[in-house]
């Protein structure tokens, strides 16, 4: 007796909080079976990479996976789908950037892969050419004089750091470089400034990304050196302090466009006007095909749509998948997502954004009370069983940030995330980078967890 005691004890501690563990397990192999058996994602992501290419907010691309989008969660099979307007920012490339180290001595002239971050001014017309002082991050200008660095090109060097495991905790230091480095160093009178990618990988491939200005001081063109450039220039600076560097750069900012998030719904059986939201940001930077960033978000949102109408699972509490427009130069859709949800008193149970790459997923981070992530993590015996174990990360992601300052419970999927910075902003961030059976296991999780909170809340 005592034995059977003992047993349905066990039994009983196993069964996650507030769900039926054998029900909840029925269902999690029906969403994995449809999703690996018939999943689109890798379908969509071939369609909105290869046929409209990136995406960059303002830009002829961006309106066409606007159009794209809006069909998509239609054939994915929503009960509505529409469209919330946004103002974004318009800025563009140009002419292919050129960079040149010149030499003092016997080496020469060599090009040196770079682009422009988002958001740079243009150098002159004739491009710009100046010495170079290489310094380690934003704490390494602290060291300089003003008269030392005016009229000079300040070239921050600092590297992710490879110690990390969770890379991203890299990127978040590395990247501030980026960001900040323009106005710092303008500060100190630089005319330009060269970032280092921000990657561990060592390439040719410069990594863009968005970086800002302070209004009060000059504007300086910024841009990125690859990883490979950067260690070349750093040993070339060891050698010959004399030598210079020959930037050309076209980007500039227009008028603001027009633009949308698009949403899709699947109502709720008992509990419509409370809200399940999953989603990526539809915008890409244009010097690649934006594949991993965040085409597999976007599509991973509409195929938990799919997912629940081809399995005929009908989920207590609505569901919306939304495109994000915006978020890599502006975060534009996601402040008007959740500037719309507060007009409209809407109730949003949970929010969970994917924007990590579309590889094997791990798990999910929050953003939560103790409370929700006690409960969260109790049902972590219903993920292990895909490969999905860690849901002790704190944060959640961008485009759903303004809806956590609101009180939403907001998570994000965790791939991992070794290689997701190879290919983070650049050119080779195409659909061959995405692996198919990782990509579909992404939004099965995300279809998951949606079932679980749709079923129990948080």
């Amino acid at each position: 007796m005592k034995k059977q005691l003992f047993s349905l004890f066990i039994l009983i501690a196993l069964v996650p909080a507030g769900s039926s563990a054998q029900t909840d397990s029925a269902m999690f192999k029906k969403i994995f079976n449809e999703a690996l058996s018939n999943g689109k994602s890798y379908s969509n992501l071939d369609y909105l990479t290869n046929k409209i290419g990136g995406r960059l907010s303002g830009s002829p691309e961006a309106q066409k996976a606007v159009d794209w989008a809006f069909k998509a969660m239609k054939e994915a099979g929503a009960d509505t789908v529409y469209l919330q307007e946004c103002m974004v920012p318009h800025w563009v490339r140009g002419q292919k950037e050129t960079g040149k180290v010149i030499s003092s001595n016997s080496k020469g002239i060599k090009e040196v892969p770079v682009c422009a971050l988002g958001g740079s001014v243009a150098t002159p017309a004739e491009g710009l050419s100046g010495n170079v002082i290489e310094v380690m991050g934003l704490e390494g200008l602290k060291d300089l004089k003003k008269e030392d660095v005016k009229g000079k090109i300040i070239f921050f060097n600092e590297p992710m750091d490879p110690t990390f495991i969770e890379t991203f905790h890299a990127y978040g230091k590395a990247v501030e470089q980026r960001w900040a480095g323009a106005s710092a160093a303008a500060e100190y009178g630089a005319i330009a400034v060269i970032v280092r990618s921000c990657t561990l990988l060592q390439d040719d491939n410069p990594h863009t990304g968005v970086m800002g200005y302070k209004d009060s001081i000059t504007k300086i063109p910024a841009c990125a050196i690859s990883t490979n450039g950067a260690n070349w220039l750093s040993a070339y600076l060891r050698t010959d302090k004399d030598l210079k560097f020959y930037l050309k750069m076209n980007c500039e900012t227009l008028p603001e466009e027009k633009s949308y998030n698009v949403v899709g719904e699947i109502w709720g059986s008992e509990k419509k006007n409370e809200y399940v939201v999953v989603g990526g940001h539809l915008d890409s930077w244009d010097t690649g095909k934006g594949a991993h960033d965040d085409g597999a978000g976007v599509v991973q949102s509409i195929e938990v749509l799919r997912i629940f109408k081809a399995a005929g699972i009908r989920p207590k509490r609505s569901i919306r998948a939304v495109a994000f427009m915006n978020e890599e130069n502006g975060g534009r859709g996601g402040k008007k997502y959740a500037e719309l949800a507060k007009l409209k008193n809407e109730k949003h149970v949970a929010a969970i954004e994917s924007d990590a790459g579309g590889f094997t997923p791990r798990g999910f981070s929050s953003d939560v009370t103790p409370e929700v992530k006690a409960k969260l993590k109790s049902w972590r015996p219903l993920f292990e069983p895909y490969g999905i174990y860690s849901f002790d990360h704190d944060g959640s992601g961008s485009d759903i940030g303004p809806l956590s300052k609101q009180g939403v419970p907001c998570m994000e999927l965790m791939p991992d995330s070794q290689r997701y910075f190879d290919y983070h902003h650049t050119a080779i961030d195409t659909f061959d980078a995405v692996n198919k059976r990782e990509l579909e296991l992404g939004g099965a999780a995300m279809a998951a967890m949606v079932w679980m909170i749709s079923q129990y809340g948080l």
